[in-house]
Parts: C-alpha cells; structure tokens; sequence
C-alpha cells in the first residue's frame, strides 16, 4: 500500500510541476484577454461578440484583426477572411503536436481548437512523450478557461479600462513565448538556426506586410530543419 501510495504521489508531481509552469501562459492570456473584451466593447460592439468568439474561434491574434477591421467599418466576410489568413500557421502547429492530440475524433477535435502559439511551445518543451501529452491538455485547457474569462471581465468592464494599449498588454504573450523556447534554442543547435532564420525572414518583412503575416512568412525556417534532418 505505501509503495502505491508513493507511486501516486510520484505520478503526481510532474503534473503539479506543468500546472505551476503553465500558470505563466495562464497568467500573460488573461491580461490580453482582458484587453480584447474591453477593446472590442470600447468599440461599439456587444458583450456578446467578443465573448462568442473567444469560444467559437479562439484565436487570439485573428481576433484582434477580425475586430480590428469590424470597428474600422468593413464587413463580416472581411474580418473573417483577415482571420483565417492569420490562423493558417496554426495547420503547421497542429501538425507537430498531433501525436499528442489523442486517437479518437472527439480528442482530435477538441485538441485541434486548443492549438495555439503558447500551447504548442510549451508542449514542445517537453522531453518526454507523456510530459507532452500531459503538457498539452494542461496547458491547452487551463489557457482556453482563462482566456474566456478574461475576455468576459473585459467585455463587461468596457470603457472603465480605459485605453489598454498604454499598459503594454500586447508584449504580454511574446515575453511568455521567448522563455518557453529559450531551452530549446540553448540545447539544440538545429532548431536555434531555424529561429534565427525565421526570425531574419520576419523581421525583413514587416515593414512591408500587414500584421500577422510576418509570423506565417518565418515558418520559412522550418524547411532549413528539414533540411538538416535529410543531410544528417
């Protein structure tokens, strides 16, 4: 019985360890979430706007474009296209964490709408395939409660917040993002030339493109990984 009983205790611990490391990600999506409900509602949208679409979509930065071009004044058809342009990297994300995702379709659904920026870093953090699984739900279900709750306070806070671009909430997710890669690119040699490539690509670009774009465009890094597996 003790020897169960430490076995449990044991099996515990790394999902207590991921919980207390997700809480980062947890943390940085409330604020921007937060920020997004109050801006759209600031703007002349309904509550209900945001917050159906923070549970539908779930997409932070397609969010904020597709609003950011309702309240500009264009169409529906238009913030959704502006949307789906933003998300497409999103398909290259679900690919790199599909093993993780379940088998059934139920899983594969409900995993596929928690693919996002920070959940699939923190998920690739992970060494070992069960920690990635476990990293995965933990961090893709705590992320998506958040997020939702966040967008609601700030949908329901409206004008009281003010303008939130002066609090600096948009540095929130990428200062998370950086410390959940930092490992990697300290161990991995391969993967540190992909983000230096990346990073170049979309860094040259952004002068020119509208934002969001230069995220899809430093995908390119990807393929000087494969690259490198095919030499190696």
């Amino acid at each position: 019985m003790r020897s169960l009983h430490r076995t449990s205790l044991a099996s515990r611990a790394p999902r207590r360890d991921l919980v207390r490391d997700s809480s980062l990600v947890w943390l940085a999506g409330g604020i921007v979430g937060v920020s997004f409900g109050a801006i759209s509602v600031a703007g002349g949208l309904p509550v209900w706007v945001p917050v159906v679409m923070s549970l539908m979509v779930y997409a932070g930065s397609a969010q904020f474009s597709a609003v950011g071009v309702l309240l500009a004044g264009g169409d529906p058809l238009a913030a959704a296209a502006t949307g789906l342009l933003l998300n497409i990297r999103t398909a290259a994300f679900g690919l790199a964490v599909a093993d993780v995702a379940g088998r059934r379709w139920p899983a594969r659904l409900l995993g596929a709408h928690l693919v996002t920026d920070e959940t699939v870093a923190f998920t690739l953090a992970q060494a070992d395939p069960g920690r990635r699984k476990a990293a995965f739900w933990i961090s893709g279900l705590g992320l998506f409660a958040v997020w939702n709750v966040g967008v609601l306070a700030g949908a329901l806070a409206g004008d009281a917040l003010g303008d939130t671009a002066k609090y600096g909430l948009d540095a929130a997710f990428p200062a998370v993002l950086v410390a959940l890669v930092l490992p990697a690119l300290r161990t991995d040699t391969r993967v540190r030339r992909c983000a230096l490539a990346g990073a170049a690509v979309a860094l040259a670009v952004t002068p020119a493109v509208p934002a969001g774009v230069p995220v899809l465009l430093a995908l390119a890094g990807l393929f000087l990984h494969g690259r490198t597996e095919a030499e190696a």
